[in-house]
């Protein structure tokens, strides 16, 4: 292997294996440089890389040999997400304003790793891998109606979601599971940096959100606090939830369906707040649950895979 390619390797390394640290320090830059808040100007284009590239790992052989039951168990799980983040945000007196943001950050495509965590847990990694695919192209109807639905106080934007929706997420991510069916030895020969690239699209994209909502979140520690409680609270649910839907199941069943219903694509939440043009604090719940998700996700796959 050439030293370029060495090179790249361990900066790709480094970047997916210390995640949850760039997100701290990309969270605490944010709050410190808040000029740092023009990356969201491009939040569209960062939006749709982070998803084309890790779509590229996608193959269509991860879907043949799943079950309608099983996916529809893990559909069911995400239906009732938001449903859950609208209560958790209202029980806690919430403004509408951060109310869209939790509607919207359960009603998003599962988080874009969880197939890794999946992995690492020992779960079905086809299963969560599948529901991540149909969910994203689903997510042009339900995320528009479920917002409209459940979030009232706020003049909400239909056009610009299905817009970003369609431009950031379903054509990059059915882009690249088609350029992955055609060309998949071409395609695979760069499986150890998609990754890596979409996780510096959510570095990105993160520091940015956070630096629009830098002069909210140091004059108001209080509501950090409701909104930790309450994202704290979503993510623990939809574990519950993944559980619930699941329990008959087998264990590797159960496990995807627990990580892909309680993982939610905080990046993906906060970058459609922004681009479709909704209040910039609605997407401040989606920076406090990266890293909530990052600690929980991590911790119970080390958990699951050490109870098999």
């Amino acid at each position: 292997m050439a030293p370029f390619q060495r090179g790249l390797r361990t900066l790709s390394a480094v970047i997916e294996d210390y995640l949850l640290v760039w997100i701290l320090l990309s969270v605490g830059l944010g709050l410190t440089v808040t000029d740092l808040a023009a990356v969201t100007d491009f939040s569209t284009v960062i939006l749709a890389v982070m998803i084309g590239s890790i779509s590229l790992t996608l193959s269509v052989e991860q879907f043949s040999r799943l079950s309608g039951r099983s996916i529809g168990l893990v559909l069911l799980g995400h239906a009732t997400m938001p449903v859950l983040a609208v209560g958790v945000a209202r029980g806690l007196g919430l403004s509408p304003e951060l109310t869209v943001g939790f509607v919207v950050l359960g009603a998003v495509t599962p988080e874009l790793v969880t197939p890794v965590m999946t992995e690492l847990a020992g779960g079905d990694t086809a299963l969560s891998t599948t529901a991540l695919v149909v969910i994203g192209v689903g997510s042009l109807a339900f995320v528009p109606a479920v917002v409209t639905v459940l979030a009232s106080g706020v003049a909400i934007p239909t056009v610009p979601i299905v817009e970003q929706l369609v431009v950031a997420v379903v054509v990059p991510m059915l882009i690249a599971v088609g350029l992955r069916a055609w060309w998949p030895e071409r395609v695979g020969v760069y499986d150890a940096y998609y990754p890596a690239v979409s996780a510096t699209m959510v570095i990105l994209i993160i520091g940015g959100v956070t630096a629009a909502n830098a002069d909210v979140i140091r004059s108001n520690r209080s509501l950090l606090t409701s909104i930790g409680a309450g994202v704290v609270s979503l993510n623990a649910l939809g574990y519950g939830v993944g559980f619930l839907v699941s329990h008959r199941e087998d264990r590797a069943t159960r496990i995807a369906s627990v990580l892909s219903v309680g993982m939610r694509d905080f990046a993906v939440a906060a970058a459609l707040v922004i681009a479709a043009g909704l209040p910039t604090i609605a997407s401040l719940p989606a920076v406090v649950f990266g890293v909530v998700e990052m600690m929980t996700s991590a911790g119970l796959a080390k958990w699951l895979d050490r109870t098999e």
